[in-house]
């Protein structure tokens, strides 16, 4: 029934359309790229840009609006799931109806619509959650459900694909501002400094906290404040927040009812040939081997749920998410989207380290799921 009404609003030549532009070859482009491109924003070059994304977000809206569709266990009929591949329908449809661009009007036309775009799906992680957390809550708990995996599966390339899909159009819109700051290029910081970036989000970690437990643990930050390298400072502030948000709470969970004082969370930024690292460890009791392998899954969390206390989750942001368990794999995939990766190792009775590898050399392709 609810795959019925999906296509009720939806023409059957814009789901052909869809098909047809999901079975197309998807084009990477490079950090390294976006940046020496980016760094001369010409009129021309905006327009080359623009072209070539109403080729390109096609290709990758389609491929996720159709995946949308044949989601094990009914999770395609979940309405949450439904309202997302609405806003992906939406989202093709509206790019390919817009006319070829050929001048700068049109560039401009075609920014202001897909900065609309962008917008409309600020709350898809929250949403495609919501879906998620449903079909969970109509599973048996008793069995073992193969198609979970498969479930992650999606999820890790739906989520991947979703970067990408903002990284591109959030470049696009950044190129335009006529007074960027010195050394960015759209979103990319040319000389970003690892450990100011860390220092900030840390300190923003620490500050949600002591909102949420009245007192935190302190943390200490290790490196060279003048080492810089290109990345793009929100993906990072958003992965060591995590990290640091996490340790926190384990730390501060552990030490609560105790006399002896919380030992502080340690943040190392080390800058190697090929790799930028940033550890984050604490002594927050770790994490037992048996659970290790859950953490990177989209079904496990030790927070509270957020679904009982934000049913409807229109406005859920990244510190609510904290409840979905969507904060480590969705870090993870940051990462891996510049070439780098996360790990984790935990010793169980004592703490766990972080390992967030960025890669320095900027020249991966954006893997393209």
């Amino acid at each position: 029934m609810a795959t019925k009404k999906l296509y009720e609003s939806f023409s059957k030549a814009v789901i052909d359309e869809a098909h047809k532009w999901g079975c197309m070859k998807q084009t990477g482009v490079s950090l390294r790229y976006m940046m020496e491109f980016g760094s001369r924003p010409t009129d021309r070059n905006l327009l080359i840009s623009a072209q070539f994304l109403q080729k390109e977000l096609p290709i990758r809206i389609a491929r996720r609006a159709i995946e949308l569709e044949t989601l094990p266990y009914g999770l395609s009929d979940k309405p949450a799931v439904i309202k997302v591949r609405d806003w992906y329908l939406d989202s093709f449809k509206d790019i390919r109806s817009f006319s070829e661009i050929k001048d700068k009007n049109s560039e401009l036309e075609f920014t202001n619509m897909i900065k609309m775009i962008k917008v409309r799906h600020n709350n898809v992680v929250p949403t495609l959650a919501l879906g998620v957390q449903q079909l969970k809550k109509s599973l048996d708990p008793k069995i073992e459900y193969e198609g979970l995996d498969e479930i992650h599966q999606f999820l890790d390339r739906f989520y991947m694909s979703r970067i990408g899909i903002r990284m591109l159009i959030g470049q696009h819109v950044e190129l335009h501002n006529p007074n960027p700051p010195p050394d960015v290029v759209g979103y990319i910081h040319t000389k970003m400094s690892p450990l100011e970036v860390a220092r900030g989000a840390s300190e923003d970690a620490r500050s949600i906290c002591l909102r949420e437990y009245g007192s935190a643990p302190e943390f200490s930050i290790y490196g060279d404040s003048n080492f810089t390298f290109p990345y793009v400072p929100t993906h990072l502030h958003m992965m060591v927040f995590e990290l640091v948000k996490n340790s926190l709470r384990a730390v501060q969970e552990r030490f609560m009812d105790s006399d002896k004082i919380a030992p502080p969370v340690r943040i190392i930024v080390a800058d190697g040939s090929e790799d930028v690292t940033i550890k984050v460890s604490d002594e927050g009791g770790g994490i037992a081997r048996s659970g290790l392998p859950k953490i990177f899954t989209y079904l496990y969390s030790t927070a509270k749920d957020p679904l009982c206390e934000h049913p409807d989750l229109e406005t859920a942001n990244m510190a609510t998410m904290a409840g979905y368990g969507y904060g480590l794999p969705i870090s993870r995939l940051y990462a891996r989207y510049f070439g780098g990766d996360l790990q984790i190792i935990s010793m169980e009775g004592y703490g766990t380290d972080a390992y967030l590898h960025l890669s320095r050399l900027g020249d991966s392709q954006e893997p393209l799921p």
